[in-house]
């Protein structure tokens, strides 16, 4: 799958990513560091890549309808979370993608639970 990761992510998580098989660039690698949530979400979808971040704006679905995406992933962490506790709840969703798809999903990634936000249509499928 191919992933973007906001610039809160670091190398280690990008090579988490890389090491489970999927294809990874992140904001910084490409400049977009400080760009608007908007332009950010549009650009992961004309790239079609998954978005990851611990940005909690992603969750608003108006905004960011994860019809549209290839992916929304928030990874919910208390505030300045370890880079431990980043490393488990990143290799918690790495876990759960292998059971089921992200695409035109939400995910909210906390410690112990996932919680997965689609359209009314994507349910019906």
């Amino acid at each position: 799958m191919r992933f973007k990761l906001d610039e809160n992510f670091g190398t280690r998580t990008q090579q988490l990513f890389k090491g489970a098989g999927h294809e990874v660039k992140t904001v910084r690698d490409q400049g977009l560091e400080g760009c608007s949530d908007q332009h950010l979400f549009d650009i992961c979808c004309t790239e079609k890549r998954c978005l990851v971040t611990l940005d909690m704006d992603f969750t608003d679905v108006t905004r960011f309808s994860p019809a549209e995406a290839s992916g929304l992933v928030v990874i919910r962490a208390h505030q300045n979370p370890s880079l431990y506790l980043l490393e488990h709840l990143v290799g918690q969703f790495l876990q759960a993608l292998t059971q089921m798809s992200v695409e035109k999903k939400l995910w909210i990634v906390e410690a112990g639970r996932i919680r997965v936000h689609q359209t009314e249509n994507e349910e019906e499928k």
